[in-house]
């Protein structure tokens, strides 16, 4: 079965190649994560080299990923080329000018696409560009600029890549919790404010008005505008930091005890709180660099453990022998939910994912579950915890 995946992931990111081939070397690949999208920024840059004298370089959002990069082009065989490749942060590429390459690979590019990073662009020349990540841009700025940038060559969805034996199959289950009678009065009070600055901005454009009068200086209730975004805040604030989130954790985490968890939070604040209570280790970017790296490794070598993260894990983080998940703190983007369950689910012969999603119901978070869920298959809503882990 491992040598039959091999095959599979090996013609399909040969296919992949040779569509942005034949898009003239200027494409985007958008492929779940599992379907060894580093791989191909490797053959890539391989493919680039090969006839050219110039250099190429590969950006990524994080030091984690420039670490991971290099270790892709040893593991592959190509260590010979690391001379000829930079391979840089996202925060320090817009500093780069007046250079041309043989080849760009951008790696999780809906991470690079901000108006500082997307400088790169105008100050760099380049014969080839490859960028990649696990779902297109949701922000319509963002995709447009994407698809002007590097169109999509190819494309395979999370689930595509589990029908094809390419990562391990999945359920996702959906955790009802309540919120505290302080909780509901926070949020009440955090909602009223939102409907009210809602309708006094507009309605249903209330957030483009919002943001174009703090951003662009737009004519307009600025006053309002400010309060709308605080009770944006406030109402995120309250269900992510839901304090039976944590107790609803513990009992997961006591029923899948002898095993490996990650956890995945909306704050570095709610995610120290998480690890506290699991007996667990808090890995986010308030931690140092080395403290960070030793965590997982700690953490990679262990064949139990809990670890807690904010988005520091999102991508970039391979260790097979973790399939249960918990994710305690919502967004809406599809984008970050594929990333999070894709940690969970890569190939290991015979294993299914689990991932439990702790929600508040009848709140903003449940429509930001619908909206994060709604490309994923093997998704349910549990109607209490304790049903839950008898029907596990």
């Amino acid at each position: 079965m491992k040598t039959q995946t091999i095959k599979i992931k090996d013609a399909e990111q040969r296919k992949a190649l040779n569509k942005w081939f034949n898009n003239a070397c200027i494409g985007s690949i958008i492929a779940g994560t599992g379907f060894g999208k580093s791989r191909c920024g490797v053959l890539a840059v391989n493919y680039a080299l090969k006839d050219s004298s110039k250099q190429a370089i590969v950006l990524v959002p994080t030091t984690q990923l420039q670490d991971q990069f290099e270790q892709e082009f040893i593991k592959w065989g190509y260590e010979d080329l690391l001379d000829r490749i930079d391979i840089v942060c996202y925060q320090s590429a817009h500093k780069i000018y007046g250079n041309d390459y043989s080849i760009v690979v951008c790696d999780e590019v809906h991470l690079g696409l901000s108006p500082v990073y997307r400088e790169f662009f105008t100050k760099n020349t380049y014969d080839k560009l490859l960028c990649m990540t696990a779902t297109l841009p949701e922000e319509e700025e963002y995709k447009t600029l994407l698809s002007g940038l590097a169109p999509t060559a190819y494309t395979i969805t999370l689930d595509q890549c589990v029908e094809l034996g390419l990562v391990a199959p999945y359920d996702i289950v959906c955790v009802p919790v309540q919120m505290t009678d302080t909780e509901k009065a926070y949020y009440k009070e955090a909602n009223n404010l939102f409907v009210q600055m809602k309708y006094r901005l507009g309605g249903f454009d209330a957030f483009k008005q919002a943001d174009a009068i703090l951003k662009k200086g737009a004519p307009g209730d600025k006053g309002a505008a400010a309060q709308f975004f605080r009770a944006i805040r406030e109402r995120k604030q309250v269900v992510q930091h839901a304090w039976n989130k944590l107790d609803a954790a513990k009992q997961i985490a006591d029923y899948h005890k002898g095993g490996k968890i990650l956890t995945f939070c909306g704050s570095n604040a709610f995610t120290d709180l998480m690890a506290e209570r699991l007996e667990g280790t808090a890995y986010h970017s308030k931690k140092t660099i080395s403290r960070r790296k030793k965590i997982l490794e700690a953490f990679n070598e262990s064949t139990t453990g809990i670890l807690c993260s904010t988005k520091a894990l999102n991508q970039g983080f391979d260790v097979p022998d973790v399939g249960v998940g918990i994710i305690a703190g919502l967004e809406s983007k599809t984008l970050s939910m594929v990333q999070r369950v894709g940690r969970l689910i890569r190939f290991k012969e015979g294993k299914r994912g689990r991932i439990y999603i702790l929600y508040v119901p009848n709140s903003q978070e449940e429509k930001w579950l619908e909206t994060a869920t709604k490309t994923l298959n093997n998704v349910t809503k549990g109607e209490s915890l304790q049903s839950i882990l008898n029907n596990a």
